[in-house]
């Protein structure tokens, strides 16, 4: 399953969402996440989708004074750091496998993915008790694991995990990326 999912986009490493509702606590799992895959060894790349509108640049800025008089496409680059911005002449949702073709994955052993939901990726669903929120793993075939605070949920075909445990989370991933390899 793992690898028919994997096989529909563009990556020759593996990728791994994170499905949830708004508030749920994607963004602060990451946060402590990140740091514990790094010192794993791995290198991570992430891909965030954001619904508002994003501005990287500064009024002011040489970046965005050229941006304003009409560049469509600016790569910003320092010994640092590479920032690539890219005007839309009409607003459109982005698409994943588009963003992941951005991404320069040589340097890179996992892509971490938040804000997708609804993409045809393995996805571990977070839920959290407090929110409420319908759980979709059942009706969502590309969600392999879920990470909760319910403790586990009966009639469940897939792994649970304790959102509040980043460790727990850590090896379970370390364990998906050897699931995604093999198969490769």
């Amino acid at each position: 399953m793992v690898q028919k999912l994997l096989s529909m986009i563009n990556a020759p490493i593996p990728v791994l969402g994170f499905a949830a509702r708004s508030g749920t606590g994607k963004t602060t799992l990451l946060e402590k996440l990140i740091p514990l895959l790094k010192a794993s060894g791995l290198r991570v790349g992430l891909i965030k989708k954001s619904h508002h509108d994003i501005e990287i640049d500064r009024p002011g800025k040489d970046s965005y004074r050229l941006r304003q008089a009409g560049a469509a496409t600016v790569l910003l680059c320092s010994p640092y750091r590479r920032a690539i911005i890219v005007e839309h002449d009409m607003q459109k949702e982005p698409d994943l496998c588009e963003e992941l073709a951005q991404i320069d994955q040589q340097g890179l052993d996992i892509i971490l993915v938040e804000g997708f939901k609804d993409a045809n990726i393995p996805k571990i669903e977070l839920h959290r008790k407090q929110r409420d929120n319908p759980l979709e793993f059942r009706n969502d075939p590309s969600i392999i694991a879920l990470a909760s605070d319910n403790g586990p949920i009966p009639d469940t075909n897939i792994p649970h995990l304790d959102i509040n445990n980043a460790g727990q989370i850590r090896d379970f991933i370390l364990s998906y990326m050897q699931t995604a390899r093999i198969t490769e």
